[in-house]
């Protein structure tokens, strides 16, 4: 969702793209769905982080459990994230003006596919509405101590609603590309330094999380579990 704002940036020459890459064990329905957003995005890019050491099963839990995920990312000041959870299911806040509804709609070893829907404010303009379409992919190579080497990648694709705003998108330049990596960048980094600190010092980020208001409690106690903390 962050990613929708680098279409402000625009120039005359055209933008290199990622290609999508969807697993093919996704429904066929929900694919063609998700293929169709990724086909016509406005702004996409592709991010990959420096390999870093975790708990692959720490890891994968907080990619399994996203509002827990943002508590911990918050109470570790890493991140301005927000996702909380309603009837209606999760929502997300980028804190840089980025507000929609997300869903997971695909959970496998090494990859993860979320769809989102919602909006952009970006303060004196209007509200430009659109969907994304982000992949993250990881590789992990089991180390010392129980420990794996955890490479990442961020894929994410934004299909904005307004046909000149889509027009423009597709005409971003260079200027604009590497804005929209700079934002996956920042999302990889956060998932490597969130790690660490959680590595470093469990009982620290546990009692941090634990002090948070509406934390999930059972997956709190997960987490806590995971950390083989008393």
């Amino acid at each position: 969702m962050a990613l929708v704002g680098v279409v402000l940036l625009v120039s005359n020459a055209p933008a290199a793209r990622p290609s999508p890459t969807l697993p093919a064990q996704i429904p066929t329905a929900e694919r063609a769905r998700l293929q169709e957003v990724a086909d016509a995005a406005s702004v996409s890019a592709r991010a990959a982080g420096e390999p870093f050491l975790a708990r692959p099963e720490v890891f994968e839990f907080l990619l399994d459990h996203p509002e827990f995920a943002t508590h911990v990312t918050r109470a570790l000041r890493l991140a301005r994230y927000r996702i909380w959870r309603t009837p209606e299911g999760l929502w997300l806040d980028d804190g840089w003006g980025a507000v929609g509804q997300f869903s997971v709609v695909y959970s496998a070893g090494g990859t993860r596919v979320m769809y989102a829907r919602g909006h952009y404010q970006p303060g004196f303009l209007p509200n430009i509405h659109g969907q994304a379409v982000v992949v993250i992919e990881y590789d992990a190579q089991p180390s010392a101590d129980h420990k794996s080497l955890i490479s990442t990648a961020v894929t994410g694709f934004v299909k904005l609603d307004s046909h000149f705003l889509a027009v423009a998108g597709r005409l971003a330049s260079a200027v604009a590309t590497a804005k929209a990596e700079k934002e996956a960048q920042r999302l990889v980094k956060v998932f490597a330094r969130a790690s660490r600190a959680i590595d470093d010092n469990p009982a620290h980020v546990h009692e941090k999380v634990r002090q948070r208001q509406d934390v999930p409690s059972g997956d709190l106690e997960e987490f806590r579990r995971l950390l083989h903390l008393p």
